[in-house]
């Protein structure tokens, strides 16, 4: 039976067809059939030791120093449904999660683990939306489905030093047959400064047609006033210097309106910004200077295109503009020097062009 959107949601619980559930995990880590709860004790410290298969007997993994560990390695044809990590918060942005498709040497999905899940200041968020969820403590969950023809393949990175113990995942998929219109899911994550480039870009060098079908900025304010003038914008199959789709302020692109801040049109009200989470977009996390060391302003915001997914034939590229206002009476905009990392959420044809190259740890590293 062919994967769509009726099967696969709410409305198509009650379908039975030819699909066979399948979770990998630390307790079963190819996901086969009987696989699970086969580990034993490990030693005479092991908190399984009395009790053996099939306890709890392997959780978790430990990530050693500079390796690549493979959380997945599916060969055949079907769809990944959810995918729950757990990676303590002090090693945040040094553990890299990858996605490959169907073979392919290089990934479709590279970025630091917590930003893959609107997670991108080094510090816990709660997140409530339809294809990512956070919930306490920790815990990372996606929902996006991934559709592979002949294999996929998951690996999650240790960039530090040190071992990055108590990592829990599982990952649940169906195996079933995908139709030849399925694109592949991608996720490539960016950092850059808007001193040295203003627009910020999001995503640029897709080849290939698809569907962009979501955002994540974490946005570190380095000036004070209000940051989110800017206009994101998306060039499709063959724009050049103008776009075909425009939008009209950072707050707007991502749902909201009037600077996150009720007391702009609410006078009698003080002046805030107001964490949201909606099934399609959100400011989740806003960070406050603390008056000493704590000295930028923080925020993570996500926006999923679900129910309105941007279409392109050829080629993708995706901007926004880091603008605020300038103090004066004359009332002009200020181009903003303000601190972006992003994940650019879409889904598209093979093959997949390469990604730039990932920024080294201490580039990634929240400070």
């Amino acid at each position: 039976m062919l994967l769509n959107n009726r099967q696969f949601g709410l409305g198509g619980l009650p379908v039975l067809g030819d699909f066979e559930t399948r979770s990998i995990s630390a307790e079963n880590p190819d996901g086969r059939r009987a696989g699970g709860a086969l580990a034993l004790p490990e030693g005479p410290r092991d908190p399984a030791r009395e009790l053996g298969k099939p306890w709890k007997v392997r959780p978790c993994i430990t990530l050693n120093p500079g390796t690549v560990t493979t959380l997945a390695d599916i060969t055949g044809q079907g769809m990944l449904q959810h995918i729950w990590i757990t990676v303590e918060p002090k090693a945040y942005r040094d553990c890299v999660l990858r996605m490959y498709w169907d073979g392919e040497e290089t990934p479709s999905v590279e970025t630091p683990a917590p930003d893959f899940f609107a997670v991108g200041h080094g510090r816990f968020a709660p997140v409530n939306s339809l294809p990512i969820i956070v919930n306490p403590a920790n815990a990372l969950n996606c929902f996006w489905p991934m559709p592979f023809r002949t294999h996929a393949r998951i690996t999650l990175s240790n960039e530090t030093d040190r071992d990055v113990d108590l990592v829990a995942y599982q990952i649940t998929y169906v195996e079933t047959e995908v139709p030849a219109a399925a694109g592949t899911f991608h996720a490539q994550y960016r950092r850059a400064s808007t001193a040295e480039r203003n627009p910020y870009t999001i995503l640029d060098g897709v080849k290939g047609s698809g569907r962009y079908v979501g955002s994540f900025l974490a946005w570190t304010q380095m000036e004070k006033g209000w940051f989110g003038e800017g206009e994101i914008k998306f060039y499709l199959d063959g724009d050049d210097r103008f776009p075909t789709i425009c939008g009209t302020g950072t707050e707007d692109y991502f749902c909201g309106a009037f600077d996150f801040d009720p007391g702009v049109v609410e006078k009698d009200r003080k002046s805030a910004y107001l964490e949201y989470n909606t099934p399609y977009a959100g400011l989740p996390q806003v960070i406050r200077p603390d008056g000493v060391y704590a000295s930028q302003q923080r925020f993570g915001l996500y926006r999923w295109h679900i129910p309105d997914p941007i279409r392109f034939e050829t080629d993708l590229r995706v901007t926004i503009q880091a603008l605020g206002w300038r103090t004066d009476k004359d009332r002009r905009y200020l181009p903003l020097q303000d601190d972006i990392a992003s994940v650019a959420f879409w889904y598209q044809t093979l093959p997949t062009a390469p990604f730039p190259a990932l920024p080294d740890r201490d580039y990634l590293e929240v400070i």
